[in-house]
């Protein structure tokens, strides 16, 4: 099975990592986000990954390019112009890059690496999001389900500190500093698609998020396996 992952967006939350690489290959404990992710799936034998590049994408095809030098030390010999990579350290991937376009947008993105694809099942996540989501939990719950996508759902926490006052009280009587959020359900990526979701996808104007998932939902065809 294939994971595609959308890694073209222009991380503008983050302007000052990503004037210089893109939003994907902004380093968590010294590797890029996307390696954590392919490493997410991988753990679950996934390990076939279409990326979808656009904004610095030269960035993510000059990593896996150079993936040894990066994961490996090595030793450069000037004089006989030869280099020595000691203890490969090589995950089992095989990774597709395809340039997606500088402004296209995620449905688009994703319509542009269909012949990558082929008639199969797959994977989508986002470029720039982690999660100790459970892959195969995911995965029967699609199949069982027999919709034509499926969103993990997440309930996000409250981005602010909160605390109760009462009518002239000065003193706060409690802090909490990561309160539970409103009760709604977002997505969190980490979907499973079915290949005839690409006939909900006009071209490269169109965002997944919208009239793909929309539709998908008005025809009772979108599940949401929760993670909690």
């Amino acid at each position: 099975m294939k994971v595609v992952i959308l890694a073209g967006g222009y991380g503008t939350r983050i302007s000052e990592e990503t004037g210089i690489r893109p939003k994907p290959m902004v380093e968590i404990g010294g590797k890029p986000i996307l390696w954590h992710i392919m490493k997410i799936y991988s753990a679950y034998g996934l390990n076939d990954f279409i990326i979808c590049c656009g904004y610095k994408g030269y960035v993510i095809k000059e990593y896996f390019a150079n993936y040894f030098l990066h994961m490996s030390d090595v030793t450069f010999d000037m004089k006989q112009n030869k280099m020595e990579v000691h203890q490969n350290k090589a995950e089992p991937w095989r990774v597709t890059l395809v340039d997606t376009g500088l402004s296209t947008m995620t449905g688009g993105r994703l319509k542009r690496v269909q012949k990558y694809i082929g008639a199969e099942t797959f994977c989508l996540t986002y470029g720039d999001g982690v999660g100790n989501v459970d892959i195969e939990a995911l995965l029967a719950f699609h199949y069982r389900e027999k919709g034509l996508a499926t969103l993990t759902a997440v309930q996000p926490p409250g981005r602010f500190g909160t605390f109760n006052l009462t009518e002239g009280q000065n003193k706060v009587p409690y802090f909490r500093e990561e309160p539970q959020g409103d009760g709604a359900w977002i997505s969190g990526g980490f979907f499973v698609v079915e290949p005839e979701v690409f006939d909900y996808i006009e071209g490269d104007d169109t965002v997944w998020e919208q009239e793909p998932l929309q539709r998908l939902a008005q025809e009772k065809r979108l599940a949401a396996y929760r993670h909690y």
